[in-house]
C-alpha cells in the first residue's frame, strides 16, 4: 500500500512539474521607443520586436493603447518557441505636442502583462518659435 501511495505522489509531482515547465516567455528588444523630434504629418509607425524565449507557443491576446491617437497591431498567429514577433504601433503625427503613451500587451507568457512606452515630440515646422532670434537689428543714427 505504501508503494502505491508513493508511486501516485511521484506521478502527480512529475505531471505537475511537466505542466510548469511548458511556459511561453516574451522578451522585448526594448520596451521604449523614442520618436525624438519629428515633424507634423511624418510617418508615425514604429515596431516593438520581441522573441518567445520560452518552450511553449506565445499567444498575444490583446494590445491596448492609453489613447485613441495611438493604434497598436498585434500578431495574429502564435509565436513558437525561439521565434520572433512584432507589435506595430502607429501614432497620429498630425497632433502637435509631446508624445507620452503606453501600450499594454496581454499574452499567455509567464509575465502576462507588459507595458510598452512611446515618447517624443511632434512639431509643426510652419510655425516658428517665439524664442527664435530674428534678423532685425536696430541701427541708431
Amino acid at each position: 500500500m505504501k508503494k502505491i501511495l508513493t508511486l501516485m505522489l511521484l506521478s502527480l509531482f512529475l505531471l505537475n512539474t511537466n505542466a510548469q515547465e511548458r511556459t511561453a516567455k516574451i522578451e522585448f528588444e526594448s520596451t521604449v521607443i523614442d520618436y525624438g523630434t519629428i515633424e507634423k504629418g511624418s510617418d508615425g509607425v514604429r515596431v516593438f520586436k520581441f522573441t518567445n524565449t520560452g518552450n511553449a507557443p506565445l499567444i498575444v491576446s490583446k494590445v491596448k493603447s492609453s489613447c485613441g491617437c495611438t493604434v497598436p497591431k498585434k500578431p495574429e498567429k502564435p509565436i513558437l518557441p525561439g521565434e520572433e514577433g512584432e507589435i506595430q504601433v502607429k501614432y497620429d503625427t498630425n497632433r502637435v505636442n509631446p508624445i507620452r503613451k503606453t501600450i499594454t500587451v496581454t499574452s499567455n507568457a509567464d509575465t502576462p502583462t507588459v507595458a510598452l512606452k512611446i515618447k517624443g515630440t511632434v512639431i509643426d515646422p510652419a510655425k516658428t518659435s517665439p524664442l527664435e532670434p530674428t534678423n532685425k537689428s536696430v541701427v541708431e543714427k
